[in-house]
């Protein structure tokens, strides 16, 4: 990668170390290829082409990502690919909807209608414990 990726924004997955962890480990097996947040959040600095790093829930550097798409859609408008992509659970929508559902309502709010920012992205690079150094 021509771009030093410590200079790179980062982020972790989720609410907390332990959903961190497991999404994380779900983007490492090739799984997860898409997230998404509340639109009230902002950007996070989302942008398609954009390389950022993503950190475990330890905050260490684990991997680079790069944005591939990106759109804005309700959450009553997600439909099974992106929760497929997504790769949690047994990847239906169902468990999509019930699962967010929940992260949403725990973190401020859950409407059927709340917009939603879409991410899909590749894994760029996996970073070792050496990289981080």
């Amino acid at each position: 990668m021509d771009q030093d990726w410590k200079t790179l924004e980062s982020f972790s997955f989720g609410d907390g170390p332990e959903l961190a962890n497991a999404l994380l480990a779900l983007v490492l097996e090739g799984r997860k290829t898409a997230t998404c947040w509340d639109a009230a959040e902002g950007l996070k600095g989302a942008e398609v082409g954009k390389p950022m790093v993503v950190k475990d829930g330890y905050g260490t550097p684990r991997a680079v990502l790069e944005t591939v798409e990106f759109a804005q859609r309700r959450f009553d408008q997600v439909d099974a690919a992106f929760a497929h992509d997504e790769g949690e659970d047994d990847r239906t929508l169902a468990a999509w909807r019930a699962a967010h559902e929940r992260y949403f309502t725990r973190n401020g709010g859950f409407s059927p209608g709340m917009l939603l920012n879409c991410e899909r992205f590749r894994l760029v690079r996996t970073l070792s414990q050496g990289d981080a150094a």
